[in-house]
Order: C-alpha cells, then structure tokens, then sequence
C-alpha cells in the first residue's frame, strides 16, 4: 500500500479527553474516530489492527473444530425474557420498540440466542460436543464509557459457545478453550495470566478471566507471583478450578488466599461453564441413549477492540511509543522516501516496494512529498516495526538504513544488498 492512497488521518496534538496512553496514540495516529461518547469508528490503520487480531482467532477457532457463524446484533426481546434476562441484566441493556410496538434490544451477549438456535437444530446425544463462534460488534450502554476502546458502549467482540452431553464433558471442553485462549494470546504477544472469576449474570459455577498485568489497568487482581511465569498450559482442569488468582471481587468471597500480591491489569478474555441454565430455561432437551437431557453450555469471550489499546498500555510502561507485535502489525515493513523528488531513490524504493511485496511482506510505502520530520514523526506514531530508510545515504554511500524497532537499533546496508539483509533482519 503507497502512502499517498492510504487514510492515515495524524494529529500532532494530544486530544483533551484523552486521559490513557493508548486513548491518546489511537486517536493521534488516526487508528480511530470517536462519534459519541463509547463509540467509536476504526480508521484504515486500526481496522487493519482489528483484522489482524481476527485471523489469529480464526485460525485457532477454526483448527479446533469450532464452527464460525453470525448472529444478528438486534435480538427479540422474547427469548430474554424465557432466561429471566430481560428484567434483570440492568440499565447496560439498550432496549428498543420497533414500528410494531415489539420489543427488541440491542444484544451485549449471545447466549439466549445460541440456545435458541441448538434447539431448533440439536436432535440427539450423536450431534455432541458442538462448538460455533462468531466475531461480531456488541453495545452495553455502559454508565461511565471512558479510556477510549477500553470501555466502551459499542465494542468488538469474539464470543464461543459450547453444547455437551454432560458435566465432565462440559470441564473438558471448557479446559480445552482455556488452553486455547493462552495459545492464541501467545500468538498476538500478549502475557496473560489466567484468574478465578465470578459468574455474574451469566450464570454457573466455573468462570476465569485473562488479564494482562499493567500499571494503567483498571482492574485489581490479587496472585499468587511464583505463577505469573507458569506454563498454564499444562494445568489440569482441577488445578484450573483451584488456581491461587482471582479478581478483586472473587478474591472477597475466597477464604484461603494467603501469600497473594495485589496488581493492576486489563481484563482481555473471559470464559464460563453454566451448565444447564439456558438449556432448562427454553426446556431444550435432546435424546440420549436411554433418556432425553439438557445440553451442559459453556460461553467463551474476547474483547477483540481492547487489545490494541490494552497492547498500547503495556508498552508505554518502557516509556515507549506504539511498536506492533509481528502478528498484529498493519505492516510489518515501512519504506520511507526522504528524497521523493530524486529519480534514484523513487526508482530503488518502487523496486523494493514491488519486489518484496510480491513475495508476501506487508508493506507501507511512504511516497508523500513531505518533509523529513513530517515523515518520521508519523512513523513513530503508527508503530510499523520495521522502517527502511532511504535518503542522503543512498546518494553519499550508496546505502540505506533499516530501523528495527523490537530492538531499536539500526543496521546500514549497502543498496546492492538491500533486499537481503531487509528478509534476513524480518526473520529474526
């Protein structure tokens, strides 16, 4: 992608309202637009952030025989209120009365859904286990919307659902998404770190969070510190059930919570085990070998819109500007043409640019004809990793810069052997 056909909308000011980090570089690098208080437009730049987070996901999901659908965003009010939800999930509701005086809303979760849907189309115990996602936006009409994408009313969401034909199935499935979700964050770059849960008003007895420890965080959690650096993956689903992490409000209600240490984070992912409460409430029963059951659910969230933000927050504690994770980057590669007026230098970058781009390297191309500091100040600003730099160099010593930000070092090459060295340094 050239610069010059790619909406890149930068600020040099920080914007007034902006009170986190992340609020003020996604607004300053033209990531996102605010359009009313909790909502927001993604801009090219942060859309392909988004995107990126969302293949990951998918691919994950997908390998794991979890079906991907899309359940439409407005719900009926009816199948809320056969859950009992529809009075008691509170003033974060938004409700709506359509032009046939029906009562609709504007669904913050799916699970009334999903069970209406396993109804109509789940027979028999020989359908089970059955596993659908979906990537979809969800509205909370939260009272105090703030930090941005943070918490906002109108958000990006992956929500998993799960059908079993019992309990110890169900805490197998439910440790196979717990395990899945510490892949998948692994994969994004992001340190996560499990802990105990409540269930809230989504029901059961078995919930965990997966937050990401950083000064700026507006959640508490309290844990044990020797398991910040453990290998979650290898846990059994019991030591799972019993880990020595909770939230601040799971943490009131635990007695034995000795040696725990009290630290700020970001809540990225949250998973329950509710058992048969929607499956009773809508009376969905399937035929097993002997006699009809209710499926033991199970639900499965990722706060997609948070990440970047929370990505953003985790960086600023090494005083750091936006520097992309390799999976997430909205390219890994910047070309930046400080001499647009020079024959030379167009020609050696368009033949970079084309060149590599053919063999997969996502690549922006910046062709503005700005001045330099213009050039580098916005190349601070979108994060991209890995910036080639081309300019007086090439003219004096026939060279070029690669900037790698992971490292934040510089490596010159001379312009003959460009292309290599840039490959080299892009698989480190």
């Amino acid at each position: 992608m050239k610069y010059s056909s790619f909406f890149i909308p930068t600020k040099k000011e920080d914007p007034s309202d902006a009170k986190i980090k992340s609020h003020k570089l996604m607004i300053k690098s033209g990531m996102i637009r605010q359009e009313a208080s909790g909502i927001y437009s993604w801009l090219p730049l942060g859309y392909r952030v988004i995107k990126r987070i969302q293949e990951v996901i998918e691919e994950f999901h997908n390998e794991n025989g979890i079906n991907q659908i899309l359940m439409p965003t407005i719900q009926s009010a009816d199948i809320w209120k056969k859950s009992e939800r529809y009075d008691t999930y509170g003033k974060e509701m938004l409700k709506i009365l359509d032009r046939h005086n029906k009562d609709l809303l504007y669904g913050p979760t799916n699970e009334e859904m999903i069970t209406a849907l396993g109804k109509n189309f789940i027979k028999s115990y020989k359908n089970l286990p059955r596993y659908f996602y979906h990537i979809q936006s969800k509205f909370r009409d939260e009272i105090r919307p703030r930090f941005g994408v943070m918490r906002a009313r109108e958000f990006l969401m992956k929500d998993a659902y799960s059908f079993d034909v019992n309990e110890e199935a169900g805490k197998e499935t439910y440790l196979m998404f717990f395990k899945l979700y510490l892949r998948i964050f692994k994969r994004l770059g992001i340190p996560i770190v499990p802990v105990r849960a409540p269930t809230g008003e989504i029901g059961g007895d078995l919930s965990h969070e997966f937050h990401l420890i950083v000064e700026s965080g507006e959640s508490d959690i309290y844990i044990d510190e020797s398991l910040i650096s453990s290998d979650f993956e290898k846990l059994s689903i019991d030591e799972i059930i019993s880990l020595n992490s909770f939230t601040d409000e799971m943490y009131l209600k635990e007695r034995n919570k000795q040696n725990l240490k009290k630290l700020k984070s970001i809540e990225l992912g949250h998973i329950f085990l509710f058992g048969t409460k929607y499956s009773k409430s809508f009376d969905f029963f399937i035929d097993g070998e002997t006699e009809k059951f209710f499926p033991f659910m199970g639900s499965y969230g990722i706060g997609i819109s948070r990440i970047p933000a929370a990505i953003i927050e985790y960086q600023s504690e090494d005083n750091t500007g936006i520097v992309w994770p390799k999976n997430i980057a909205p390219f890994t590669l910047l070309i930046i043409n400080l001499k647009v007026d020079d024959e030379n230098i167009n020609k050696f970058c368009k033949l970079i640019y084309y060149s590599l781009k053919k063999i997969g390297v996502s690549i922006l191309y910046d062709d503005r004809n700005e001045r330099p500091g213009i050039k580098f100040s916005d190349a601070e600003l979108i994060g991209i990793p890995y910036n080639l730099i081309v300019g007086k160099n090439f003219i004096d010593k026939e060279t070029v810069t690669l900037k790698d930000k992971y490292l934040d070092e510089e490596f010159d090459f001379k312009v003959k052997e460009a292309e290599k060295k840039i490959l080299e340094r892009l698989k480190h």
